[in-house]
Protein backbone atom coordinates (compact mmCIF):
# COMPACT_ATOMS: atom_id res chain seq x y z
CA UNK A 1 0.00 0.00 0.00
CA UNK A 2 2.81 2.33 0.33
CA UNK A 3 4.86 1.72 -2.26
CA UNK A 4 1.46 2.39 -4.25
CA UNK A 5 0.97 5.96 -2.27
CA UNK A 6 4.39 6.98 -3.57
CA UNK A 7 3.89 5.85 -7.32
CA UNK A 8 0.84 8.13 -6.75
CA UNK A 9 2.08 11.13 -5.30
CA UNK A 10 5.28 10.78 -7.67
CA UNK A 11 2.75 11.43 -10.56
CA UNK A 12 1.48 13.90 -9.05
CA UNK A 13 4.79 15.61 -7.79
CA UNK A 14 5.89 15.63 -11.56
CA UNK A 15 2.59 17.88 -12.46
CA UNK A 16 3.92 20.07 -9.93
CA UNK A 17 7.12 20.38 -10.47
CA UNK A 18 6.63 21.26 -14.46
CA UNK A 19 3.92 23.70 -12.99
CA UNK A 20 6.31 24.99 -10.86
CA UNK A 21 9.30 25.55 -13.17
CA UNK A 22 6.97 27.56 -15.62
CA UNK A 23 5.86 29.74 -13.03
CA UNK A 24 9.35 30.71 -11.41
CA UNK A 25 12.66 29.36 -12.70
CA UNK A 26 14.32 30.54 -9.55
CA UNK A 27 12.29 28.91 -6.88
CA UNK A 28 13.39 26.75 -4.22
CA UNK A 29 11.89 23.48 -6.52
CA UNK A 30 13.92 24.67 -9.89
CA UNK A 31 16.80 24.51 -7.88
CA UNK A 32 16.52 21.29 -6.68
CA UNK A 33 19.64 19.20 -6.22
CA UNK A 34 20.57 16.16 -9.42
CA UNK A 35 19.74 13.43 -7.25
CA UNK A 36 21.45 10.12 -8.29
CA UNK A 37 18.84 7.94 -6.78
CA UNK A 38 15.54 9.46 -5.95
CA UNK A 39 13.59 6.11 -5.01
CA UNK A 40 14.62 5.07 -1.38
CA UNK A 41 13.44 3.10 1.45
CA UNK A 42 14.34 3.85 5.25
CA UNK A 43 13.97 1.76 7.71
CA UNK A 44 12.75 2.59 11.68
CA UNK A 45 11.97 0.79 15.06
CA UNK A 46 8.54 1.88 16.23
CA UNK A 47 9.66 4.78 18.88
CA UNK A 48 8.31 8.17 18.87
CA UNK A 49 12.00 9.29 18.16
CA UNK A 50 11.31 8.18 14.50
CA UNK A 51 9.48 11.27 14.02
CA UNK A 52 11.71 13.47 11.89
CA UNK A 53 11.63 10.46 9.10
CA UNK A 54 7.25 10.54 9.36
CA UNK A 55 6.99 14.28 9.34
CA UNK A 56 9.49 14.60 6.51
CA UNK A 57 7.31 11.80 4.83
CA UNK A 58 3.83 13.38 5.77
CA UNK A 59 4.66 17.27 5.20
CA UNK A 60 6.77 16.59 1.53
CA UNK A 61 9.70 17.65 2.46
CA UNK A 62 11.04 14.04 0.81
CA UNK A 63 9.23 15.07 -2.35
CA UNK A 64 10.37 18.53 -2.22
CA UNK A 65 14.13 17.74 -2.59
CA UNK A 66 12.93 15.28 -5.50
CA UNK A 67 13.04 11.94 -3.08
CA UNK A 68 10.25 9.14 -3.19
CA UNK A 69 10.58 7.63 0.12
CA UNK A 70 8.96 4.35 1.38
CA UNK A 71 9.36 4.19 5.33
CA UNK A 72 9.35 0.64 7.01
CA UNK A 73 8.71 -0.75 10.09
CA UNK A 74 11.61 -3.03 10.96
CA UNK A 75 11.39 -6.22 13.94
CA UNK A 76 14.91 -5.22 15.78
CA UNK A 77 17.52 -3.09 16.20
CA UNK A 78 19.56 -5.76 14.23
CA UNK A 79 17.37 -6.67 11.55
CA UNK A 80 17.54 -3.31 10.84
CA UNK A 81 21.31 -2.55 10.80
CA UNK A 82 21.50 -5.67 8.67
CA UNK A 83 19.20 -4.51 6.60
CA UNK A 84 20.82 -1.22 6.22
CA UNK A 85 24.74 -3.08 5.50
CA UNK A 86 22.90 -5.37 2.64
CA UNK A 87 21.28 -2.65 1.14
CA UNK A 88 17.81 -3.38 0.68
CA UNK A 89 17.33 -0.36 3.45
CA UNK A 90 18.96 2.56 1.89
CA UNK A 91 19.57 4.18 5.59
CA UNK A 92 17.88 4.11 8.78
CA UNK A 93 16.48 5.60 12.24
CA UNK A 94 19.53 3.89 14.03
CA UNK A 95 20.67 3.87 17.65
CA UNK A 96 23.29 6.39 17.97
CA UNK A 97 25.87 3.34 19.29
CA UNK A 98 25.17 1.21 15.75
CA UNK A 99 26.98 3.07 13.46
CA UNK A 100 30.06 3.08 16.01
CA UNK A 101 29.95 -0.05 16.89
CA UNK A 102 29.76 -1.54 13.36
CA UNK A 103 32.67 0.76 12.09
CA UNK A 104 34.89 -0.66 14.57
CA UNK A 105 33.78 -4.01 14.16
CA UNK A 106 31.71 -5.04 17.24
CA UNK A 107 29.51 -7.48 16.24
CA UNK A 108 28.82 -6.81 12.39
CA UNK A 109 31.25 -5.01 10.63
CA UNK A 110 30.14 -2.31 8.64
CA UNK A 111 31.53 1.24 7.52
CA UNK A 112 28.26 3.50 9.01
CA UNK A 113 28.24 7.10 8.81
CA UNK A 114 26.19 9.34 10.16
CA UNK A 115 25.22 13.05 8.57
CA UNK A 116 21.95 13.83 10.92
CA UNK A 117 21.49 13.58 14.93
CA UNK A 118 18.03 12.84 15.01
CA UNK A 119 16.88 14.11 19.01
CA UNK A 120 18.22 14.95 21.95
CA UNK A 121 16.71 12.70 25.30
CA UNK A 122 13.26 10.83 24.69
CA UNK A 123 14.05 7.57 27.43
CA UNK A 124 13.56 6.36 30.58
CA UNK A 125 13.91 3.84 33.19
CA UNK A 126 10.85 2.09 34.44
CA UNK A 127 10.24 -0.77 37.64
CA UNK A 128 7.84 -3.12 38.00
CA UNK A 129 5.16 -1.64 40.33
CA UNK A 130 6.26 -4.50 42.88
CA UNK A 131 10.24 -3.05 42.80
CA UNK A 132 8.93 0.51 43.20
CA UNK A 133 6.78 -0.34 46.69
CA UNK A 134 10.22 -2.18 47.60
CA UNK A 135 11.88 1.19 47.13
CA UNK A 136 10.11 3.61 48.80
CA UNK A 137 10.99 3.60 51.94
CA UNK A 138 14.73 4.59 50.58
CA UNK A 139 12.94 7.80 48.98
CA UNK A 140 12.78 11.58 49.76
CA UNK A 141 9.64 12.28 49.39
CA UNK A 142 7.98 15.46 48.65
CA UNK A 143 5.20 17.23 51.34
CA UNK A 144 2.37 16.12 48.93
CA UNK A 145 3.44 12.73 49.55
CA UNK A 146 5.33 12.27 45.78
CA UNK A 147 9.02 11.24 45.39
CA UNK A 148 11.46 13.78 45.23
CA UNK A 149 12.97 13.46 41.67
CA UNK A 150 15.50 12.79 40.07
CA UNK A 151 15.17 8.96 41.67
CA UNK A 152 18.71 8.05 42.33
CA UNK A 153 19.70 4.16 42.02
CA UNK A 154 20.83 4.56 45.46
CA UNK A 155 17.33 3.55 46.42
CA UNK A 156 17.06 0.62 44.22
CA UNK A 157 20.56 -1.17 45.62
CA UNK A 158 19.03 -2.27 48.92
CA UNK A 159 16.27 -4.12 46.72
CA UNK A 160 19.00 -5.51 44.04
CA UNK A 161 21.01 -6.57 47.46
CA UNK A 162 18.11 -8.39 48.95
CA UNK A 163 17.67 -10.08 46.09
CA UNK A 164 21.19 -11.28 46.12
CA UNK A 165 20.93 -12.67 49.50
CA UNK A 166 18.32 -14.48 48.69
CA UNK A 167 20.06 -16.27 45.37
CA UNK A 168 17.79 -14.69 43.10
CA UNK A 169 18.55 -13.22 39.55
CA UNK A 170 17.99 -9.16 39.34
CA UNK A 171 16.84 -8.87 35.41
CA UNK A 172 16.55 -5.51 33.44
CA UNK A 173 15.94 -4.85 29.71
CA UNK A 174 17.80 -2.97 27.18
CA UNK A 175 16.88 -2.46 23.85
CA UNK A 176 20.48 -3.59 22.30
CA UNK A 177 24.46 -4.17 23.61
CA UNK A 178 25.38 -0.70 21.74
CA UNK A 179 22.06 1.40 22.36
CA UNK A 180 22.04 4.66 24.34
CA UNK A 181 19.36 2.59 26.88
CA UNK A 182 21.66 0.00 27.87
CA UNK A 183 24.63 2.88 28.39
CA UNK A 184 22.24 4.81 30.46
CA UNK A 185 20.94 1.98 32.46
CA UNK A 186 24.21 1.17 32.97
CA UNK A 187 25.10 4.59 34.01
CA UNK A 188 22.24 4.90 36.14
CA UNK A 189 22.73 2.11 38.14
CA UNK A 190 26.69 2.68 38.59
CA UNK A 191 26.01 5.94 40.03
CA UNK A 192 23.90 4.06 42.62
CA UNK A 193 27.01 1.63 43.53
CA UNK A 194 24.85 -1.48 41.36
CA UNK A 195 27.24 -3.15 39.23
CA UNK A 196 25.41 -3.67 35.62
CA UNK A 197 28.56 -6.36 34.12
CA UNK A 198 31.34 -6.14 31.64
CA UNK A 199 31.55 -7.54 28.47
CA UNK A 200 34.36 -9.48 27.47
CA UNK A 201 35.81 -11.26 24.10
CA UNK A 202 34.71 -14.53 25.12
CA UNK A 203 31.48 -13.01 26.89
CA UNK A 204 29.05 -10.87 25.07
CA UNK A 205 26.29 -11.23 27.26
CA UNK A 206 27.24 -8.71 29.48
CA UNK A 207 26.90 -10.10 32.73
CA UNK A 208 30.65 -10.84 34.09
CA UNK A 209 30.39 -9.77 37.83
CA UNK A 210 27.07 -7.84 37.63
CA UNK A 211 24.38 -6.83 40.38
CA UNK A 212 22.02 -6.49 37.97
CA UNK A 213 21.34 -8.68 34.66
CA UNK A 214 20.89 -6.96 31.85
CA UNK A 215 19.25 -8.38 28.58
CA UNK A 216 18.06 -7.17 25.34
CA UNK A 217 14.08 -6.79 24.77
CA UNK A 218 12.54 -4.73 22.03
CA UNK A 219 11.07 -1.93 22.85
CA UNK A 220 7.34 -2.70 21.80
CA UNK A 221 7.57 -5.65 24.26
CA UNK A 222 8.56 -3.65 27.04
CA UNK A 223 5.44 -3.81 28.91
CA UNK A 224 4.95 -6.95 28.44
CA UNK A 225 7.61 -8.63 29.20
CA UNK A 226 7.65 -6.81 32.77
CA UNK A 227 3.78 -7.52 33.28
CA UNK A 228 5.30 -11.23 32.80
CA UNK A 229 7.70 -10.79 35.46
CA UNK A 230 10.68 -11.94 33.54
CA UNK A 231 12.27 -8.64 33.72
CA UNK A 232 11.73 -6.20 37.20
CA UNK A 233 12.97 -2.65 35.23
CA UNK A 234 13.95 -1.20 31.65
CA UNK A 235 15.47 1.21 29.78
CA UNK A 236 13.38 2.44 26.51
CA UNK A 237 12.32 5.26 24.24
CA UNK A 238 8.84 6.27 24.09
CA UNK A 239 5.89 5.88 24.26
CA UNK A 240 6.73 2.58 26.30
CA UNK A 241 7.41 3.52 29.84
CA UNK A 242 4.44 5.96 29.28
CA UNK A 243 2.26 2.72 28.18
CA UNK A 244 3.73 1.07 31.58
CA UNK A 245 1.91 3.60 33.74
CA UNK A 246 -1.46 3.68 31.43
CA UNK A 247 -1.26 -0.37 31.44
CA UNK A 248 -0.61 -0.14 35.25
CA UNK A 249 2.24 -2.54 35.56
CA UNK A 250 4.90 -0.45 36.22
CA UNK A 251 6.74 3.22 37.24
CA UNK A 252 9.26 5.21 35.23
CA UNK A 253 11.45 6.67 38.21
CA UNK A 254 13.88 8.91 36.16
CA UNK A 255 14.04 10.09 32.31
CA UNK A 256 17.49 10.21 30.61
CA UNK A 257 16.96 13.96 30.52
CA UNK A 258 17.59 13.74 34.36
CA UNK A 259 20.67 11.23 33.99
CA UNK A 260 22.06 13.79 31.40
CA UNK A 261 20.88 17.03 30.46
CA UNK A 262 20.33 17.08 26.82
CA UNK A 263 22.00 13.98 26.06
CA UNK A 264 22.08 12.35 22.36
CA UNK A 265 20.15 9.90 20.89
CA UNK A 266 19.13 8.82 17.75
CA UNK A 267 21.15 9.00 14.19
CA UNK A 268 20.23 8.66 11.12
CA UNK A 269 22.75 5.65 9.14
CA UNK A 270 24.06 5.16 6.07
CA UNK A 271 26.97 3.25 4.16
CA UNK A 272 29.95 5.36 3.82
CA UNK A 273 29.55 3.44 -0.17
CA UNK A 274 25.99 5.03 -0.31
CA UNK A 275 26.98 8.80 0.41
CA UNK A 276 29.98 8.31 -1.62
CA UNK A 277 28.13 6.75 -4.45
CA UNK A 278 25.11 9.20 -3.85
CA UNK A 279 26.58 12.50 -2.14
CA UNK A 280 23.51 14.70 -3.60
CA UNK A 281 20.92 12.23 -2.46
CA UNK A 282 22.99 11.99 0.96
CA UNK A 283 22.83 16.27 0.80
CA UNK A 284 18.81 16.49 -0.24
CA UNK A 285 17.41 13.62 2.40
CA UNK A 286 19.91 15.29 5.22
CA UNK A 287 18.09 18.51 3.77
CA UNK A 288 14.33 17.00 4.87
CA UNK A 289 15.24 15.72 7.77
CA UNK A 290 16.40 19.10 9.38
CA UNK A 291 13.21 21.04 8.49
CA UNK A 292 11.22 18.16 9.66
CA UNK A 293 13.27 18.54 12.91
CA UNK A 294 12.32 22.63 12.77
CA UNK A 295 8.82 21.87 12.46
CA UNK A 296 8.84 19.48 15.76
CA UNK A 297 10.39 22.60 17.67
CA UNK A 298 9.12 25.63 15.78
CA UNK A 299 6.81 27.70 17.78
CA UNK A 300 7.44 26.22 21.29
CA UNK A 301 6.14 22.83 20.07
CA UNK A 302 2.85 24.40 18.66
CA UNK A 303 3.59 21.22 16.22
CA UNK A 304 3.62 18.78 18.87
CA UNK A 305 0.01 17.49 19.03
CA UNK A 306 -0.32 17.07 14.71
CA UNK A 307 2.90 14.98 15.52
CA UNK A 308 1.63 12.93 17.78
CA UNK A 309 -1.87 11.98 15.68
CA UNK A 310 0.68 11.10 12.94
CA UNK A 311 3.25 8.68 15.17
CA UNK A 312 -0.05 7.18 16.37
CA UNK A 313 -0.96 5.76 13.26
CA UNK A 314 -0.22 2.04 12.92
CA UNK A 315 1.90 2.26 10.11
CA UNK A 316 4.17 4.36 12.35
CA UNK A 317 4.55 3.82 16.16
CA UNK A 318 1.24 2.78 16.42
CA UNK A 319 0.26 3.31 20.21
CA UNK A 320 -2.44 5.59 21.67
CA UNK A 321 -2.15 9.74 20.88
CA UNK A 322 -2.88 9.66 24.29
CA UNK A 323 0.02 7.55 25.64
CA UNK A 324 2.46 9.55 23.14
CA UNK A 325 0.96 12.87 23.75
CA UNK A 326 1.91 11.65 27.28
CA UNK A 327 5.78 12.82 26.78
CA UNK A 328 5.62 14.42 22.96
CA UNK A 329 4.14 17.43 24.34
CA UNK A 330 6.19 18.10 27.23
CA UNK A 331 5.14 16.37 30.10
CA UNK A 332 5.80 13.37 31.58
CA UNK A 333 3.96 10.95 33.73
CA UNK A 334 5.86 9.21 36.16
CA UNK A 335 2.79 7.38 38.15
CA UNK A 336 -0.83 7.65 37.53
CA UNK A 337 -1.43 11.40 38.40
CA UNK A 338 1.91 12.33 39.13
CA UNK A 339 2.05 14.28 35.97
CA UNK A 340 5.37 16.50 35.84
CA UNK A 341 6.36 19.27 32.79
CA UNK A 342 9.46 17.89 31.12
CA UNK A 343 9.22 20.47 28.57
CA UNK A 344 12.96 19.25 27.02
CA UNK A 345 11.76 15.69 27.23
CA UNK A 346 12.08 15.30 23.48
CA UNK A 347 14.68 17.35 21.35
CA UNK A 348 14.47 17.42 17.81
CA UNK A 349 16.33 20.56 16.93
CA UNK A 350 17.17 23.08 19.74
CA UNK A 351 20.17 23.12 21.34
CA UNK A 352 21.55 22.59 17.76
CA UNK A 353 20.11 18.49 18.44
CA UNK A 354 20.08 17.96 14.52
CA UNK A 355 24.31 18.29 14.49
CA UNK A 356 26.33 15.26 14.67
CA UNK A 357 28.89 16.44 17.28
CA UNK A 358 31.78 14.07 17.80
CA UNK A 359 31.94 14.75 21.27
CA UNK A 360 28.61 12.62 21.07
CA UNK A 361 30.33 9.86 19.52
CA UNK A 362 33.20 9.93 21.98
CA UNK A 363 30.68 9.69 24.87
CA UNK A 364 29.49 6.33 23.48
CA UNK A 365 33.15 4.81 22.80
CA UNK A 366 34.25 6.02 26.38
CA UNK A 367 30.89 3.97 27.41
CA UNK A 368 31.90 0.77 25.46
CA UNK A 369 35.79 1.20 26.51
CA UNK A 370 33.92 0.99 30.57
CA UNK A 371 32.07 -2.32 29.71
CA UNK A 372 34.28 -3.64 28.13
CA UNK A 373 33.07 -4.07 24.57
CA UNK A 374 36.09 -2.23 23.65
CA UNK A 375 38.14 -4.71 25.18
CA UNK A 376 41.74 -3.05 25.26
CA UNK A 377 42.86 0.71 26.13
CA UNK A 378 43.28 3.08 23.48
CA UNK A 379 44.17 6.22 23.31
CA UNK A 380 42.77 9.76 23.03
CA UNK A 381 43.91 10.30 19.45
CA UNK A 382 41.66 7.12 18.57
CA UNK A 383 38.66 8.15 19.98
CA UNK A 384 38.62 11.22 17.76
CA UNK A 385 39.44 9.29 14.96
CA UNK A 386 36.81 7.05 15.30
CA UNK A 387 34.44 9.85 15.96
CA UNK A 388 35.67 11.78 12.58
CA UNK A 389 35.02 8.38 10.58
CA UNK A 390 31.69 8.23 11.72
CA UNK A 391 30.07 11.52 12.45
CA UNK A 392 29.83 13.58 9.16
CA UNK A 393 29.43 17.11 10.28
CA UNK A 394 30.80 18.75 7.14
CA UNK A 395 27.48 17.19 4.85
CA UNK A 396 25.16 18.65 7.69
CA UNK A 397 26.82 22.04 6.99
CA UNK A 398 26.48 21.86 3.85
CA UNK A 399 22.87 20.84 3.80
CA UNK A 400 22.12 23.48 6.06
CA UNK A 401 23.61 25.81 4.39
CA UNK A 402 21.51 25.45 1.15
CA UNK A 403 18.46 25.45 3.59
CA UNK A 404 19.72 29.07 4.43
CA UNK A 405 19.85 29.83 0.94
CA UNK A 406 16.37 29.01 0.23
CA UNK A 407 14.82 30.14 2.88
CA UNK A 408 13.69 27.49 5.43
CA UNK A 409 15.82 28.16 7.84
CA UNK A 410 17.80 30.51 10.09
CA UNK A 411 21.83 31.27 10.23
CA UNK A 412 21.72 31.18 14.06
CA UNK A 413 20.10 27.75 13.74
CA UNK A 414 23.23 26.41 13.66
CA UNK A 415 26.91 25.94 15.22
CA UNK A 416 29.06 27.52 12.44
CA UNK A 417 31.93 27.74 14.51
CA UNK A 418 32.54 24.34 15.73
CA UNK A 419 35.20 22.59 15.92
CA UNK A 420 32.55 19.73 16.14
CA UNK A 421 32.85 19.23 19.92
CA UNK A 422 30.31 20.35 22.26
CA UNK A 423 31.43 22.41 25.33
CA UNK A 424 32.59 20.16 28.28
CA UNK A 425 29.19 18.55 30.13
CA UNK A 426 29.41 20.41 33.65
CA UNK A 427 28.91 18.05 36.94
CA UNK A 428 25.78 19.26 37.41
CA UNK A 429 24.14 18.67 33.95
CA UNK A 430 24.95 14.42 35.20
CA UNK A 431 23.36 11.92 37.46
CA UNK A 432 26.43 11.25 39.20
CA UNK A 433 28.35 14.67 39.23
CA UNK A 434 30.89 13.79 37.17
CA UNK A 435 31.38 16.26 34.61
CA UNK A 436 32.13 14.98 31.00
CA UNK A 437 34.70 16.47 28.08
CA UNK A 438 34.96 14.95 25.06
CA UNK A 439 38.55 15.77 23.95
CA UNK A 440 39.56 13.34 27.25
CA UNK A 441 37.94 10.19 26.85
CA UNK A 442 40.59 8.31 29.18
CA UNK A 443 40.74 10.86 31.68
CA UNK A 444 36.74 10.70 31.80
CA UNK A 445 36.74 6.57 31.96
CA UNK A 446 39.13 6.98 34.93
CA UNK A 447 37.06 9.28 36.52
CA UNK A 448 33.72 6.87 36.83
CA UNK A 449 34.02 4.75 40.06
CA UNK A 450 32.90 1.79 38.59
CA UNK A 451 34.25 0.53 34.85
CA UNK A 452 37.49 -0.72 33.11
CA UNK A 453 39.92 2.16 33.71
CA UNK A 454 43.36 2.13 32.38
CA UNK A 455 44.58 -0.79 30.36
CA UNK A 456 42.28 -2.86 32.32
CA UNK A 457 41.02 -5.76 30.90
CA UNK A 458 38.23 -8.50 31.62
CA UNK A 459 39.91 -11.88 31.82
CA UNK A 460 37.20 -15.00 32.57
CA UNK A 461 35.00 -13.70 35.07
CA UNK A 462 37.91 -11.32 36.57
CA UNK A 463 39.34 -7.30 35.76
CA UNK A 464 43.07 -7.36 35.54
CA UNK A 465 46.11 -5.07 34.54
CA UNK A 466 45.91 -1.53 35.46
Amino acid sequence: MKKTLNITRRNAFGALMAATALVSASSAYAEMLDVEKDELTFGFIKLTDMAPLAVAYELGYFEEEGLFVTLEPQANWKVLLDRVITGELDGAHMLAGQPLAATIGFGTKAHIVTPFSMDLNGNGITVSNEIFEMMKPHLEMQDDGKPVHPIKATALKPVVDKFKSEGKPFNMGMVFPVSTHNYELRYWLASGDINPGFYSSSDISGQIQADALLSVTPPPQMPSTLEAGTIYGYCVGEPWNQQAVFKGIGVPVITDYEIWKNNPEKVFGLTQEFTEEYPNTTLALTKALIRAAKWLDENDNANRMEAVEILSRSEYVGADAEVIANSMTGTFEYEKGDKRDVPDFNVFYRYFATYPYYSDAVWYLTQMRRWGQISEYKPDSWYDEVARSVYRPDIYLKAAEMLVEEGHVAKEDFPWETDGYRAPTPSADIIDGIPYDGKQPNAYIDSLPIGLKGKQVVDGNQVVGG
